[in-house]
C-alpha cells in the first residue's frame, strides 16, 4: 500500500491483495485503468438487463397467476416483440464490443520502450535480465528473485508475496517486458499494472508497461505450474529516475 499526500487528505492506494477483497486493486497504469473502466461500463449494462429480466418475471408471475387468469392464452407468434428482442441485444453488444476491442488491441501495442526487461520463469523463482546494461565483464544485469520464507519476514511484509530481489523500474517511463520460461508454463501477472502474460518455454512474449506513480506492486505466477506454484511471487517497485539510476549503478558495481 502506497500513500499520496493531497491538500486535504492522504490517499492510500491498494497495490496488493487484501483479505476478503472483492474489487480491483488500484490502477497504476493506463491499461489497468482502462480495464477497470470497461468493467464498470459492462456492469452498468448488466444491472439494466438484470432489472429488466426480474421485472418481466415478476410481472408474468403476477398477471398470469392461475387465479387472475384461469383461462390461459395461446401466443404463437409476435413480430413486434421478436424484432425488439433482436435489435436491443445487438445494440447492447455493440456498445460493449467497441470499447473492449479498442482496449484489447491497445494491450497488444508495444510503445517504443526506454527500458527492456526480460523475465524468465523457473520452478519456483523468477530470473530478471536488464539487457540494456552490462557490467564490467560484459554480462547483462541479471538476478534471481525468490520468495522470502514466512519465518524470515520482517514486520509489515506480506506473506507469500515478498521477494528477496524486487524488479526496480522508473515511474512514468515506457517499459517493455519480454517473458519466457526455462521449464514449464508460467504466467507473469501483476494486477495493479494490468499485466498478465504467459511464460512459454521456447517462446518470447512481450508487453508494454507505463507506471504512472511510484509504489510497490505485488503479483504472482498465474499459471498452474506444478508443486509450489503458489510460491512464485512478483514484486515490482517503481521509483524516481534518480533512484533508479542509483540502483542500477549499485547493481553493476
Amino acid at each position: 500500500m502506497s500513500l499520496k499526500n493531497t491538500w486535504l487528505f492522504p490517499i492510500a492506494y491498494c497495490d496488493a491483495a487484501e483479505p476478503w477483497q472483492l474489487g480491483f486493486q488500484d490502477a497504476a497504469t493506463p491499461m489497468m485503468q482502462g480495464i477497470i473502466d470497461l468493467h464498470h461500463d459492462i456492469f452498468f449494462f448488466l444491472i439494466i438487463i438484470l432489472i429488466f429480466v426480474l421485472w418481466m418475471l415478476v410481472r408474468a408471475l403476477w398477471h398470469f397467476h392461475y387465479k387472475r387468469n384461469p383461462i390461459p392464452e395461446r401466443v404463437v407468434h409476435g413480430t413486434t416483440i421478436e424484432i425488439i428482442w433482436t435489435i436491443f441485444p445487438s445494440i447492447i453488444l455493440m456498445f460493449i464490443a467497441i470499447p473492449s476491442f479498442a482496449l484489447l488491441y491497445s494491450m497488444d501495442e508495444v510503445v517504443d520502450p526506454t527500458i527492456t526487461i526480460k523475465a524468465i520463469g523457473h520452478q519456483r523463482y523468477w530470473t530478471y535480465e536488464y539487457s540494456d546494461y552490462n557490467s564490467s565483464d560484459e554480462q547483462s544485469l541479471t538476478f534471481d528473485s525468490y520468495m522470502i520464507p514466512e519465518d524470515d519476514l520482517e514486520l509489515g511484509q506480506l506473506r507469500l508475496l515478498e521477494v528477496d530481489n524486487r524488479v526496480v523500474v522508473p515511474a512514468k517511463t515506457h517499459l517493455r517486458m519480454i517473458i519466457t520460461s526455462a521449464d514449464v508454463l508460467h504466467s507473469w501477472a501483476v494486477p495493479s499494472l494490468g499485466v498478465k502474460c504467459d511464460a512459454v518455454p521456447g517462446r518470447l512474449n512481450q508487453t508494454s508497461i507505463f507506471i504512472k506513480r511510484e509504489g510497490v506492486y505485488y503479483g504472482q505466477c498465474s499459471e498452474l505450474c506444478g508443486t509450489n506454484h503458489a510460491f512464485m511471487p512478483i514484486v515490482v517497485e517503481a521509483v524516481s529516475l534518480d533512484d533508479y539510476v542509483s540502483w542500477v549503478s549499485n547493481k553493476l558495481d
